[in-house]
Formats: C-alpha cells, structure tokens, sequence
C-alpha cells in the first residue's frame, strides 16, 4: 500500500520569503500587454509570506506552491490570477489560497475557477464581511471566507451571510497590526481545511463544506455592537 501525498496547497499572492520552504514556485508578470511566466522573486510586501506562515503553523506537514501575482505592489489582473490558478493546478494543489479580491468579474478568470472546480480542487477567496462582491469569492463553488474577530487560530465560524460563508482569526502569528483581516482569515481558513484534505484525498465540496461546519466554534454573524458616548 503506497503512502499518502502530503496535502498540496497553493497561494496565489505576493509570493514567499527567502527564508520559508515551498515545493515549487513561479510569477505571472503582466509586462508589454503580455502576460509572463517567471521565476518568482522574494516576496518584498509581506502580504504573501503572512499568509504562508498561517497555512505553515496550522498545517506543518502540507507542501506550498506559490504563485506571485503581486510584485511591487498590491495590484493584479484577472489574467495573472487566472494563469496562476491554471498552474497550481498542473502542479497538482488540492487546495487554493486566494487572499485577494477583484472587482471586476472576467470571464478569463471565472473560467479558470470553473477548470479547477472540475478538477477537484478546492478553492478558498477573501471576501470583505460586509459591501460590494469581490471575485474570484463570488463564483459558484468558491468558498467565501473572511475574518472574524471572535476566532483564535483553531476556531471556525460559519456565517452564512450575503458576504461570506466562513470566517477565521484575523490576526497574524506574530499578532501585529499590519496584514490583518479578511486575508488572514482565509488563509487560516485554508490551513484547516488541510485536515479535511487528509482525510479525503479525493474532496468532495459539500462534503468539506460541512466538515467545516461540524467543526465551526460560532454559528451566524458576528454582533458588533455601537459604542455610547
């Protein structure tokens, strides 16, 4: 009987820091109106390296892919995320990690949401706890995770909101204030869902989707209540 693959996670963000270990790696530059496949560069925003360190210490024994579609800045293109999600799939992720959110919806990358949907994969996008759609968080079948203040870093919640179906802690590992949020939240999200790709190497959605919910600390939307003054 051969030996289960550890879980392959993909992350599609500003990339990984010299210092952290990933399986394989690449960027999607958009350069000339031409979009090019390149070796990936030290993440120089700390957005990309936040993440994996989440996914790193909740999931220790999963294998990052990394795929670099931020580079000086936070700013990309429907077309990086799409390739790059085409590549994390022909690199053989399970799982993909998209801290990230467009506002416009592109056919290009709808499409490649739906070519890894049908492979099987499954797909975690930030989206902001409340206000306009983001994608790729709003096609069908992509999980919808945010951050939820209420959430330590092995909490859950299932909200089932217009605005998100999960939340998770926000913070980063070192509880600073930069990065926080709705990315945090998905990666967190992310490296939980690990557990379920561990115990199913052939996922099914709503078999992860209420694994998650079994799993969730809190049930419904966060209370957020107004202050008097």
């Amino acid at each position: 009987m051969s030996e289960s693959r550890p879980v392959r996670i993909g992350v599609v963000d500003s990339g990984s820091a010299v210092a952290q270990q990933v399986l394989d790696s690449a960027a999607f530059v958009l350069r000339d109106n031409q979009l090019w496949l390149e070796p990936a560069e030290p993440d120089s925003l700390g957005h990309g390296s936040r993440v994996i360190e989440v996914i790193q210490a909740l999931a220790p024994e999963a294998q990052i892919l990394s795929a670099q579609v931020f580079q000086q800045r936070l700013n990309t293109s429907a077309a990086q995320v799409a390739a790059a999600i085409d590549w994390l799939v022909e690199q053989g992720a399970q799982v993909i990690n998209l801290s990230l959110g467009l506002r416009q919806d592109r056919d290009s990358l709808r499409d490649a949401c739906t070519r890894a949907l049908k492979k099987g994969l499954i797909l975690c996008a930030s989206s902001p706890a409340r206000g306009e759609p983001v994608y790729p968080a709003y096609y069908p079948g992509v999980f919808r995770m945010t951050g939820d203040a209420r959430c330590a870093r092995h909490d859950i919640s299932y909200l089932e909101t217009p605005y998100a179906d999960f939340g998770g802690c926000v913070r980063p590992l070192d509880d600073s204030l930069g990065h926080s949020g709705a990315s945090l939240g998905c990666a967190h999200l992310s490296a939980h869902l690990a557990g379920y790709l561990e115990q199913h190497p052939q996922p099914c959605l709503s078999e992860a989707r209420q694994w998650l919910i079994d799993r969730s600390t809190y049930q419904g939307p966060e209370q957020r209540r107004g202050a008097y003054v």
